[in-house]
């Protein structure tokens, strides 16, 4: 095990190349470059003797470059790009200058960069399959919209159904001066569903790697594409000392701008994962519908839209979806059975 240092090493990553900014005690910054290639980057840091602070910023990169990094034994912060403002808004932005902010402020006080933490190979490759059938939906709807608008513009509407079943209940409408241009938009749509019904069977047969997943589809309305995605973005839920704190890691928490006698009410952060956001808002859609049981969650958010006022049912969803996310993770961190009476974990029965 490598020996503590006071060696601290900004990076900034880039495609192609980093930039590295060494800072070690009162000498002066020592800058270099290196490709941003498994292989180099092992090579390079090997070389580093002792264990050295790194300060790294999210990106699509960072993932696999803070498990290289710390499997070679180094401390790795990931900084929070939304909340390091003096990199992104800095009138002198470059690579360089960029790699020695990150290493100034990591060796100063690292709270400053908001860090974050990357999950593991196993549950990053895992979660991809969520994002790949994600991308494989939006491909799908845009399709759908675009043979509805060139129907429409004949004069042709076609009829509303699920979008699983719009190739094949729409193929008899479509009249015969559009076949040409419509026909292999439904032939598309319909090889975007046999491959959505792959990703779903890949996505359910996840709960053999994560049994803890049986514990999240417990709720009514939570089913295993939200409950995987939910799991493998946090991936380990003692990560929050409190369930409560996973309602704003979702984002599903208002912004705040409160001065002096103001306190204006704002719309949520949007922090976070947006597909897993999206999800929780699915979910609470079902959850407060007529025909869904009645549970304590579904009380409070009826209650929230009974109010009344400008979108008032909006705000029911989205504080469905915060308790949900809370509610999820305190049955996953205690490992408990769900009582439909209580929204609250707490009053959660153990198993």
């Amino acid at each position: 095990m490598k020996k503590s240092t006071t060696i601290t090493i900004g990076m900034d990553l880039g495609d192609r190349q980093s930039e590295l900014c060494v800072l070690s005690g009162a000498r002066a910054p020592r800058r270099s470059s290196v490709r941003t290639s498994p292989g180099e980057l092992r090579r390079v840091f090997s070389r580093v003797k002792t264990r050295a602070k790194v300060i790294i910023e999210a990106g699509s990169q960072s993932p696999w470059v803070s498990r290289l990094l710390h499997e070679l034994g180094h401390e790795v912060i990931v900084a929070n790009p939304r909340n390091v403002r003096l990199i992104a808004q800095g009138h002198r932005k470059n690579d360089r200058v960029d790699a020695e902010l990150l290493a100034r402020i990591g060796k100063v006080d690292p709270k400053l960069l908001s860090p974050i933490q990357h999950r593991g190979a196993k549950a990053h490759a895992d979660l991809l399959l969520l994002k790949a059938r994600d991308t494989l939906v939006a491909m799908r709807t845009k399709t759908i919209n675009t043979v509805r608008g060139m129907s429409k513009s004949f004069g042709v509407p076609l009829p509303r159904c699920n979008s699983d079943s719009f190739a094949r209940k729409v193929e008899g409408s479509i009249p015969e001066n559009l076949q040409l241009a419509l026909a292999p938009l439904l032939d598309m749509i319909e090889e975007l569903d046999k491959r959505i019904r792959r990703y779903d069977a890949r996505i359910a047969d996840l709960v053999d790697d994560y049994p803890e997943l049986a514990l999240l589809t417990q709720v009514k309305g939570v089913g295993p594409l939200t409950s995987a995605a939910f799991l493998l973005t946090i991936e380990d839920p003692d990560r929050f000392k409190s369930s409560r704190a996973v309602g704003a890691y979702f984002g599903l928490t208002p912004r705040q701008r409160k001065s002096g006698q103001l306190n204006p009410q704002l719309r949520i952060t949007k922090a976070g994962s947006s597909m897993v956001r999206r999800l929780l808002v699915l979910s609470a859609q079902h959850v407060l519908q007529v025909r869904a049981p009645d549970c304590r969650l579904k009380s409070a958010g009826l209650a929230i839209a009974a109010r009344g006022g400008k979108n008032a049912k909006k705000r029911a969803v989205v504080a469905v979806a915060r308790k949900l996310a809370v509610l999820l993770h305190g049955l996953w961190k205690r490992g408990e059975v769900y009582d439909p009476d209580y929204h609250d974990p707490a009053h959660a029965i153990s198993a």
